[in-house]
């Protein structure tokens, strides 16, 4: 009977053991969760590239639509005129609406280029600013895990463990302070 008291306690001993790295292991885990998109368009940095890249979108726009009404112009021209105009003045003008259009197309790839290379300039360099600061907050607050709270990623979390707003604080502190 000692034997079986004995071996049974030392059993539990052993258990208790082998189970308490787990136990202490979960007491220092801390895990948060940052939503990333959030934090770019919320941010002021964010709010700035945003306009700034609606203006350049707008100026784009302007000359893209000066431009398509030239060419709805002459297409107009060439659909009244056509059938009184002779053969080399047709062939002219829809040598010229052809020359319009693939000119209008290219403009239009052109802008759309240019304005995803901007976007994704402006939104790189804020996504590498919000990196830093969830860095730092991470070994300041001693974090074990952040994850990036993206859409349809995290199915559920606690909403304790969402620090998007104090990373978008600090990005607006540093912006703030950085003026100075």
């Amino acid at each position: 009977m000692k034997k079986l008291v004995l071996m049974s306690t030392l059993g539990c001993f052993l258990i208790l053991f082998a189970v308490s790295p787990v136990l202490a292991a979960d007491a220092a885990l801390k895990i948060g969760l940052v939503d990333l998109y959030k934090a770019v368009n919320e941010s002021e940095q964010g709010k700035k590239a945003k306009s700034e890249l609606e203006a350049m979108i707008k100026s784009k726009q302007g000359s893209l639509e000066d431009k398509g009404k030239a060419i709805e112009k002459l297409k107009g021209e060439l659909e009244k005129k056509g059938g009184v105009l002779s053969a080399d003045a047709k062939k002219s003008k829809e040598d010229e609406f052809e020359r319009l259009t693939r000119e209008y197309q290219r403009t239009v790839a052109d802008s759309q280029n240019e304005v995803r290379k901007k976007e994704g300039e402006l939104t790189g360099r804020i996504v590498k600013d919000i990196r830093d600061i969830i860095t730092a907050i991470a070994q300041e607050e001693q974090y074990t895990l952040i994850l990036e709270k993206a859409e349809g990623l995290v199915l559920f979390s606690d909403k304790g463990l969402d620090i998007t707003d104090k990373v978008i604080q600090r990005v607006d502190g540093k912006q703030k302070s950085g003026k100075k």
